[in-house]
């Protein structure tokens, strides 16, 4: 086969690739994300989920944390060096909970300020 054949036997065959996928594409309803799979909420409840979800994650990994740190200060064994690390990593994780309760209240306020509540 000489180039020239070749070339157009190959823009065929990716032709007869691609058409399906094009008839499908024709079928799909765009609007508002609909079977797309994307949300259909606005921007401000897209970041009021993603902010709920780190801060519960920051929540879990704070309590894991306490766990961790109760470990540690269980199996010290009067180790004075190792008490002080379990009561660090203890006030940290207790910080973090506090973060994450003062972050979820903060966001509730901020959300009545705004207005989106109707009730005060």
């Amino acid at each position: 086969m000489t180039n020239k054949t070749k070339k157009v036997a190959y823009f065929i065959g990716s032709l007869a690739l691609v058409a399906p996928f094009a008839a499908l594409a024709a079928g799909l309803d765009t609007s508002a994300g609909g079977g797309t799979g994307l949300p259909d909420s606005s921007l401000t409840d897209i970041i009021k989920s993603i902010m709920n979800w780190l801060l519960m994650m920051i929540g879990v990994f704070a309590v894991i944390g306490f766990a961790i740190a109760g470990v540690l200060y269980l199996t010290a064994a009067g180790n004075e060096k190792q008490v002080d690390r379990a009561k660090t990593a203890m006030t940290y994780s207790i910080v973090g909970v506090i973060v994450a309760i003062a972050g979820l209240v903060a966001l509730k306020v901020a959300n009545n300020i705004l207005g989106s509540s109707t009730n005060f």
